[in-house]
């Protein structure tokens, strides 16, 4: 018997089955379209195994809340055809298992915590920075509920003194991910940023909004280790900028060797490389089974 995970994405969807470990045993990965036709991928794939549970990592904004009547569902996202969609409730329909739900990014922290780059911490947080841009949480053990779920990639962010783009974020225009997602990237640049690896200005101003949130989050979290994963992520040149700038806004005030001395080991790739949210959603099927 296996465990199921599920990394759904805005762009495409990630299934898999594997152990309570952390190992895949086998996946699929299909475009995210409609839910009609993505959720007939998702159950033709996992109708060929004996599931103990399953685990859905989502992109969002989903609602978490057990006793809401929209628990399980995806809400306000912009995502065509999604709004509103009832996700654990359509797996339900077709696997009668305990189903773990979460956000995406949290799902992929959780994985980090316990198989990756943020082993044995009470505290972590994995951000990704691609299509869009996330941040999910753990704090003393657990991931981070609330209202809501944490949408750091929303924060308002200070503006760069030379950089005139208006930003692209349809709710906020220029919060973080406005201004540092990949499509925010093309936008600004006019093309996409594979294509402009070469170009220093490019990934210098990608760093300064991206340095500058990290500084929020440790401010705000107190994070043991910060797990930077995505796309955007995967330009070479990009982290150690990064580093630079979270501790000029940083500015001394946190006093800890591992910013101060070690911060190449504080912030770090994802350890888990490009596994980090199929794993984390095999450790949401996982708690799962558990509760």
């Amino acid at each position: 018997m296996y465990l199921g995970a599920i990394e759904a994405g805005g762009t495409k969807f990630v299934c898999a089955v594997g152990s309570g470990d952390g190992t895949v045993h086998e996946r699929t990965t299909f475009p995210t379209t409609t839910p009609q036709e993505t959720m007939r991928h998702v159950v033709d794939f996992f109708s060929r195994y004996e599931l103990k549970a399953i685990g859905i990592g989502s992109f969002g904004p989903i609602d978490l809340n057990k006793n809401s009547a929209t628990y399980g569902h995806i809400t306000s996202t912009p995502k065509p055809h999604w709004a509103n969609f009832d996700f654990v409730g359509e797996i339900s329909k077709h696997f009668h298992v305990p189903i773990g739900f979460d956000t995406d990014v949290n799902a992929a922290a959780l994985g980090e915590r316990l198989w990756g780059a943020a082993r044995g911490t009470d505290n972590c947080i994995y951000m990704t920075v691609g299509t869009g841009i996330g941040v999910g949480a753990i704090v003393e053990g657990r991931l981070l509920h609330g209202l809501l779920h944490p949408e750091m990639g929303h924060i308002l962010v200070r503006r760069h003194p030379d950089d005139a783009f208006a930003g692209s974020c349809p709710f906020h225009g220029d919060c973080l991910e406005g201004m540092a997602s990949g499509p925010a990237i093309e936008k600004r640049w006019g093309k996409k940023g594979a294509e402009l690896a070469a170009q220093k200005e490019v990934w210098s101003l990608e760093a300064f909004y991206l340095g500058q949130a990290i500084a929020h989050y440790i401010l705000i979290l107190s994070p043991e280790k910060v797990v930077a994963g995505g796309g955007v992520m995967k330009q070479p040149q990009l982290l150690p900028d990064v580093r630079h700038h979270v501790r000029q806004f940083l500015n001394g005030y946190v006093q800890h060797e591992a910013i101060l001395h070690h911060i190449d080991d504080y912030i770090v790739l994802p350890g888990l490389g490009d596994n980090a949210g199929i794993c984390g959603a095999l450790a949401l099927a996982k708690q799962a089974l558990g509760e």
